[in-house]
């Protein structure tokens, strides 16, 4: 299957995964993990990166951000994978490469599926049964949502202001959204999304960034093969 040309628009934003190469540890400790976060808190003040959501897992990352120009998603994430597997290999004495060649991503449309998004990212450590609530794993974006803690990383979302009035009110709401679990379609579609690069959102949506970007944001039905019949 072709592999189709990244969209990054800028205002829009972006689920990225960043994947351990052939699926292997990039994080080996909480040490690794804090200086992950000072390169990415880095790359994003350096190309203009608003971070809304993150999770950082034993062997991948999942970012929900918005780019401020066209570039700024590549060359942050170049920047950031850089100057990362430079400390790694450095810290464990090993050399190669550490991540994926391509980091995957996708747009997501703001209006329906940003929120939907960011419960998916942040409920990672509860899906993989490392935590059974997410305030309990320190490395995601879910503490700084539903209570309020302090983070360099962090930019809010207009969504999520729109919670409520105050602070407090805003946390409530958050953590309420959490009360449920993602059905499996929802799960489904997410994950698909990003992994093919297809926007997330309505078909109206997937249609007008088709339009925009000169990209086809459906998958191709499968024909029939030669040979074989139809």
């Amino acid at each position: 299957m072709a592999r189709l040309r990244r969209y990054c628009p800028s205002g829009i934003p972006q689920h990225v995964i960043q994947r351990g190469n052939n699926r292997t540890v990039c994080f080996a400790s909480d040490e690794d993990m804090g200086v992950y976060a000072h390169y990415l808190h880095e790359a994003a003040s350096k190309f203009g990166l608003a971070i809304h959501g993150w999770v950082f897992m034993t062997n991948h990352v999942h970012l929900l951000v918005t780019p401020e120009e066209d570039i700024s998603l590549s060359r942050g994430m170049q920047y950031l994978g850089r100057h990362y597997v430079r400390y790694f290999n450095q810290t464990y004495r090993r050399t190669g490469t550490l991540f994926e060649g391509r980091f995957k991503s996708c747009i997501v449309q703001q209006s329906t599926y940003f929120l939907v998004c960011l419960r998916y990212i942040e409920l990672n450590p509860v899906r993989a049964g490392m935590v059974a609530d997410p305030a309990d794993y320190r490395w995601s974006s879910y503490r700084a949502h539903g209570f309020g803690r302090v983070s360099r990383l962090w930019t809010p979302h207009p969504l999520y202001l729109g919670l409520g009035s105050t602070d407090n009110e805003r946390r409530v709401r958050y953590r309420s959204l959490f009360e449920s679990r993602m059905e499996g379609e929802l799960l489904a579609e997410v994950r698909q999304s990003v992994n093919r690069g297809l926007a997330l959102g309505s078909e109206r949506f997937r249609q007008e960034i088709e339009q925009l970007g000169g990209r086809r944001q459906h998958l191709l039905k499968r024909g029939p093969q030669p040979g074989m019949e139809a």
